[in-house]
């Protein structure tokens, strides 16, 4: 008797769990609603004729109904300036979507501008309708274009000025012609892609100032999908060739850079061989190196390299240096892992291999400067016996674990009146605020020398102490 009891009970919640199972779902025929994951769709900045990154929405289907979406289209149609892709389907106009119940679908969605005459930033406009059941849904798309100059694998044959009305955009690099001058004035905006380097052959004159500084950043405008900030490596880097004469590089910006789609090591700015003159230059959030120098001459005076993924200075193979008031510093950050490569390396050699090595002489001297970070030690200095090394520090702070290293004898390695591991009182180094604070060592402990104004466009007290570093003290 207790068997067939359990027996009838069996039955019963099998025909059950039949019963449930064949019954289809049923469909929403009329009324309903449909909502949106945002109420307006925004695209930063977009340069004309080039595309956007992709920004996403749902569709939801808040019913205990299954629907089905007539259509999901934009109001320009096949003339919007945007694009997109419905639950997997590419196009301005899809239909018959079908949504389960309590479920939703992604609409993708990207933008291209079409260039005009216009030299400011223009708004473009477009709205996404959906439609259920004869009733119609939608959500806003907005996005701030900007004209440019384009320039796509480009090569610069004559002397050149480029203008200030509109930014330039470089895609898959440019070049400066063996003997050519590409003159930068200031204010003027250059946006590189990705993949794209400025490649300098001829001469670069990148004449800022304080108020209208030169900025070399990435393309990327549309910073929402950033989370409104900079990434390393966005783009490429400059590079100076060894046929490369009389560059000069006043109050300008390099950021976020160091991809190397190119090939070869990662940098934000590389002289092979090449006379290069930097003031007031700020190069900043490198994925590689802030400054990589294969024996080349440069002279440079209140710059500032910080928060590289690799050194912010290296000189391979010697060269000719004057750094006068320039700060190298690198922490460890959310966007660089500062964990092994010191912040400085100055070296007479470069080394192609463990066993082959490739030597130049090496004529090094820094007055004034700044050498911090996170690591205990973060001045690497070696060289080879087939090479001269002259490497003065005067007057410098200095992060350095081993200030008598074995190998090194006077003239070579000079610290003259040097500050060794001692805290530089930064003002706040997690906001990168590297100025002094009230106390700081660095202030009035630099030798005097005739240079003009800090990177703030303040002025050096010359003939007297001046402070040590890019900054001057402003109590």
């Amino acid at each position: 008797m207790r068997t067939q009891s359990f027996f009838i009970f069996f039955l019963f919640v099998l025909s059950t769990l039949l019963s449930a199972s064949c019954k289809k779902e049923t469909l929403l025929s009329s009324g309903g609603e449909l909502r949106f994951s945002t109420d307006t769709v925004n695209f930063d900045t977009v340069f004309t004729s080039l595309g956007s990154f992709t920004v996403q929405l749902k569709i939801f289907n808040p019913q205990d109904q299954k629907v089905v979406i007539s259509s999901v289209r934009l109001a320009n149609g096949g003339a919007s300036y945007f694009h997109l892709n419905v639950n997997g389907i590419s196009g301005n106009n899809v239909g018959d979507i079908e949504v389960a119940a309590n479920d939703s679908i992604y609409v993708f969605a990207t933008v291209n501008i079409d260039p005009n005459n216009d030299t400011i930033p223009f708004i473009v406009e477009d709205r996404l309708i959906a439609t259920l059941n004869g009733n119609e849904f939608s959500v806003p798309f907005y996005a701030f274009g900007q004209n440019a100059y384009y320039l796509r694998d480009s090569l610069i044959s004559e002397n050149t000025t480029w203008k200030t009305d509109k930014p330039y955009v470089i895609l898959h690099s440019a070049g400066i012609d063996y003997g050519k001058t590409l003159t930068v004035p200031a204010g003027c905006r250059i946006y590189m892609h990705a993949d794209s380097r400025l490649i300098v052959l001829g001469t670069l004159h990148a004449l800022g100032t304080k108020k209208d500084s030169i900025i070399f950043q990435g393309d990327r405008l549309d910073r929402g999908y950033f989370g409104n900030e900079g990434y390393p490596g966005e783009w490429g880097g400059i590079y100076f060739d060894s046929a490369s004469t009389d560059n000069k590089m006043d109050w300008c910006v390099l950021k976020n850079c160091g991809n190397n789609a190119g090939g070869g090591l990662p940098f934000a700015l590389e002289s092979y061989k090449a006379p290069l003159t930097l003031r007031h230059t700020l190069i900043q959030n490198s994925l590689g190196y802030g400054i990589l120098s294969f024996g080349g001459s440069i002279v440079a005076e209140n710059c500032l390299i910080h928060d590289c993924g690799a050194q912010a200075l290296v000189t391979f193979q010697g060269g000719y240096y004057r750094f006068y008031n320039c700060d190298f510093i690198n922490y460890f950050t959310k966007k660089v892992a500062h964990t092994d490569e010191p912040t400085v390396a100055v070296l007479n050699y470069f080394p192609v291999s463990n066993e082959q090595l490739i030597a130049g002489d090496l004529d090094a001297v820094f007055t004034n400067c700044l050498v911090y970070g996170s690591l205990e030690n973060e001045l690497y200095v070696y060289k080879t016996e087939t090479a001269s090394y002259k490497a003065v520090f005067n007057n410098c702070l200095l992060k350095h674990s081993q200030p008598n290293k074995p190998g090194f004898t006077d003239p070579e390695l000079q610290m003259n009146n040097c500050l060794l591991n001692t805290e530089p009182g930064f003002a706040d180094a997690e906001k990168q605020n590297y100025r002094s604070k009230e106390g700081s060592p660095l202030i009035d402990a630099g030798m005097a020398v005739s240079i003009g104004n800090d990177l703030d466009d303040n002025p050096r007290i010359q003939g007297t102490a001046i402070d040590v570093g890019c900054y001057e003290f402003q109590p």
